[in-house]
């Protein structure tokens, strides 16, 4: 007959290796560092910090056994958990018949969870809540419990005088006792007896069960007056409310359980809501569409970083991004300021983008920027994807503020949310789950949140889902879309294909669906060029310099102006390169119109030359430069002449380029030898840079390797703190967690002998930081004055100082054995 354990860490030690790895991986953070024996674990399973996590970490229903067990005496049958949970059978009004199947059906798998989480202990007669769970979920007045309950007649009437005890008896008609434990368990019994409740609460005004019913599913404690109203001194006088303090009553436990029909809560909910979808599209349309999306994501990510080329905007003094240069940032990619957020953030987090670290510090590309460049579209794609998934920076916030009232940045420090990795990838199983196509309805996605995980999702309000959790849920579902994640609301196959096999599938699924880069354009008579759809590398960058990006979408239009020839002149074209491009390039003729332009910017340009004097403007037509000395736009360039054909400038050769241009002019730079200075767009980079580390969620959940090593070592430990051994003078004792102790001379023999003979031997060790162990070793070599030896504790092989073996005993021969 097996002994029922009489604490959690004899439960522990009762489990096999395959349960205590099942512990250890739904709570990684008892593994950090591993537990010496199995006392050390279940005392490490029962703090403060470790419970609070495995109940966040719990769903509604299980949370809910958990809760109704902390209402339950210690320790409860499973009979009194489950009627606790259902009810006793008793409509009260609410209760529904059809969800007592569903609740016993589901409450041993949510024990089973409680069990296997180490947070129920005991058999099913005697279940027993750790300690601390039912400290944070029992009921007090500065903690009231998530069921609503109050405390028990017995913890209310503590402290509660014989006569007034004697006064309730009375005013209930119990019959009279002097003992105070006896009248506590009088009145508890009366509150348990649906008869004789029943005809109390008969007998009591209409007003008084209007308190009852504004109290009974909680809170339950009220506010009086020095002088109650009748109903509640009818309820005060039979004990149905008892006082917490001269101004404070409480509903008692049993009453309440009584009210409810012996629910402790109003809702059981023992299975989680369903999905439901609001529409269902073709999964080929939605494919379509998601890679669409995916490809304007990788242009949009592009086009960013190449109006960054030559240097990006400066970094806050505290971090970040100010909010002028955001607005600058959404108005170049005609996006609305959250949206920019997220592809910088995005970018960032891929590592394309970051700091320069110049004492002028300034946001760039990244070298790696230009290997992601060369990559195909889709495995561009997919490494956004995949960085998006496991990024904890939440592009979300930005706008917000933090816990000490300081504006969250774009870029900026304070923006890591552990929780967002594991909310995307459970928002998106979640899409997983519907049928192809499906659309789901977001309320139902966040109430199945929710559900999974109360205790982080628990509302600020009633009615209100603000809570991190459910707005990153919310985020996940746009920030999807926008990276072509889904398309028109529906996971992609694509995406799919992301979650259950990675990048390389999904890169392979997505190729066939992004459209070929084209070689052409077509012209218009209006000074514009149309792209119907991507241009190859080469195309689009010249096309960037020789004119500007007017619209995006499934087409780009792209504008011819002055300025526009003006900068592929500078960039060293001629009118015959870009005569000859266009007419390469277009799949209509060239109009005439921009022909002209070409020609009559191609003719100006360079007639004025700029050099380094201060500045200097030269030109072969004196009436030119008498035009410029004679308008008065030219008194801020501070000109005068210095020969027929040459004017000085007291500003520098940049702002005297530009100031000409502003009048009018199309003056070129030049060099000392007098050549045409070409520029072209630079290509800032920063020095390698790695991309930032997403911010863990409490320690990782740990491989099968390290889960049966850490087991192994528990088992070996617990071996050692409990192993009976044989004292020095040959009598056998047990230990009692204290550290064996012999002279040097002792432990020397000691240990030689058990080389000798190959037997293992118990010891104690103190290890270089002070640390003190208990270990079984079988020594295997003793020279130098080192034992090298192989260690039960740790299962390996290990050398120690002999110096730091406090004491040596050989194993009791029942032990070895």
């Amino acid at each position: 007959m097996t002994t029922p354990p009489r604490t959690l860490a004899e439960a522990l030690r009762a489990r096999d290796d395959e349960s205590l790895a099942g512990l250890l991986r739904a709570r990684p953070d008892l593994l950090s560092p591993v537990p010496n024996d199995i006392t050390q674990l279940a005392t490490r399973a029962g703090t403060r910090a470790s419970v609070v996590r495995a109940l966040e970490h719990l769903d509604r229903f299980a949370l809910q056994t958990a809760e109704a067990l902390a209402v339950a005496p210690d320790p409860a049958p499973y009979e009194t958990l489950l009627a606790l949970l259902t009810g006793d059978g008793q409509d009260d009004g609410t209760a529904r018949d059809d969800a007592g199947a569903a609740i016993r059906n589901a409450a041993p798998g949510a024990l089973a969870t409680l069990r296997e989480q180490a947070l129920v202990w005991g058999e099913d007669d005697r279940l027993r809540l750790v300690r601390t769970a039912r400290e944070l979920l029992a009921p007090s007045p500065q903690h009231p419990s998530p069921t609503g309950l109050g405390p028990t007649v017995a913890e209310a009437t503590a402290g509660m005088s014989p006569g007034r005890l004697q006064e309730i008896l009375t005013a209930a008609g119990l019959p009279a006792t002097h003992d105070p434990v006896s009248a506590v368990a009088s009145l508890s019994a009366l509150f348990t007896d649906r008869t004789r409740m029943g005809e109390l609460l008969d007998t009591a005004p209409v007003e008084a069960l209007s308190v009852l019913d504004r109290l009974v599913w909680g809170p339950p404690y009220g506010e009086v007056t020095p002088n109650p109203t009748p109903p509640v001194k009818w309820l005060r006088d039979r004990g149905l409310l008892l006082p917490v303090s001269t101004r404070t009553v409480v509903l008692p436990r049993e009453a309440a359980l009584h009210l409810r029909a012996g629910r402790a809560h109003r809702v059981p909910e023992p299975m989680p809501p369903a999905v439901v979808a609001v529409a269902t599209r073709d999964p080929q349309a939605v494919d379509s569409a998601a890679a669409g999306q995916a490809f304007l994501a990788v242009a949009t990510v592009e086009e960013l970083l190449t109006s960054w080329n030559g240097g990006g905007p400066p970094i806050l003094r505290a971090g970040g991004l100010s909010v002028r240069e955001l607005k600058r940032t959404a108005a170049v990619l005609d996006v609305s300021e959250p949206i920019a957020t997220f592809w910088l953030e995005l970018a960032y987090a891929a590592g394309l983008l970051a700091s320069d670290g110049e004492a002028d510090e300034r946001y760039a590309p990244t070298p790696a920027y230009d290997d992601w460049t060369d990559l195909p579209v889709q495995d561009r794609w997919a490494h956004l994807a995949t960085t998006w998934l496991a990024a904890t920076r939440t592009a979300g916030l930005v706008g917000g503020q933090d816990a000490k009232g300081r504006a969250l940045s774009a870029l900026g420090p304070d923006l890591d949310r552990s929780a967002a990795p594991e909310v995307r990838h459970r928002v998106l199983a979640l899409l997983a789950s519907l049928d192809p196509g499906t659309a789901p309805d977001p309320e139902t996605l966040l109430a199945r949140l929710r559900w999974e995980r109360p205790l982080r999702g628990a509302s600020t309000s009633a009615g209100n889902t603000t809570d991190l959790r459910s707005r990153i849920a919310l985020w996940t579902l746009n920030e999807s879309e926008l990276l072509g994640i889904t398309g028109r609301g529906a996971l992609s196959s694509q995406s799919r294909a992301l979650l259950d096999s990675g990048p390389a599938k999904a890169a392979a699924l997505l190729a066939p669906l992004i459209p070929e880069p084209l070689d052409h354009v077509l012209l218009q008579a209006d000074l514009t060029a149309v792209a119907p759809g991507p241009l190859e590398r080469p195309l689009a960058d010249t096309l960037s310099v020789l004119a500007d990006i007017e619209s995006k979408g499934g087409a780009t239009v792209y504008r011819f102006t002055p300025g526009s020839v003006r900068r592929a002149l500078d960039a060293g074209q001629s009118a015959a390169d870009l005569h000859a491009f266009l007419a390469a390039h277009s799949r209509t003729p060239v109009p005439q119109p921009l022909s002209y332009l070409i020609d009559d910017v191609a003719r100006r340009h360079g007639h004025l030359r700029i050099g380094a004097a201060s500045a200097y403007v030269r030109c072969d037509d004196e009436a030119v430069l008498n035009e410029i000395l004679a308008d008065r736009r030219s008194a801020t360039l501070r000109l005068r002449r210095l020969a027929p054909t040459a004017l000085a400038a007291q500003i520098d050769p940049a702002s005297l380029l530009e100031g000409l241009r502003e009048m009018g002019y199309a003056p070129a730079a030049e060099s000392a030898e007098g050549d045409v200075l070409i520029t072209r767009a630079g290509t800032r980079r920063t020095p390698l840079r790695t991309p930032p580390a997403p911010v863990p969620e409490g320690p990782p959940v740990p491989d099968g390797t390290l889960l049966g090593a850490a087991v192994r070592a528990i088992r070996a430990g617990d071996t050692a703190a409990t192993v009976v051994h044989r004292e020095t003078d040959g009598t056998a004792a047990a230990t009692a967690g204290s550290l064996p102790r012999t002279t040097s001379a002792e432990t020397l023999a000691t240990v030689q002998a058990a080389a000798m003979t190959g037997s293992a031997v118990w010891i104690g060790y103190v290890n270089a930081d002070g640390a003190a162990s208990q270990r079984v070793i079988a020594p295997v070599r003793v020279e130098g004055g080192f034992v090298t030896a192989y260690d039960h504790t740790a299962d390996e092989v290990r050398t120690y100082p002999l110096h730091r073996i406090t004491g040596v005993a050989e194993l009791a021969d029942d032990a070895t054995t």
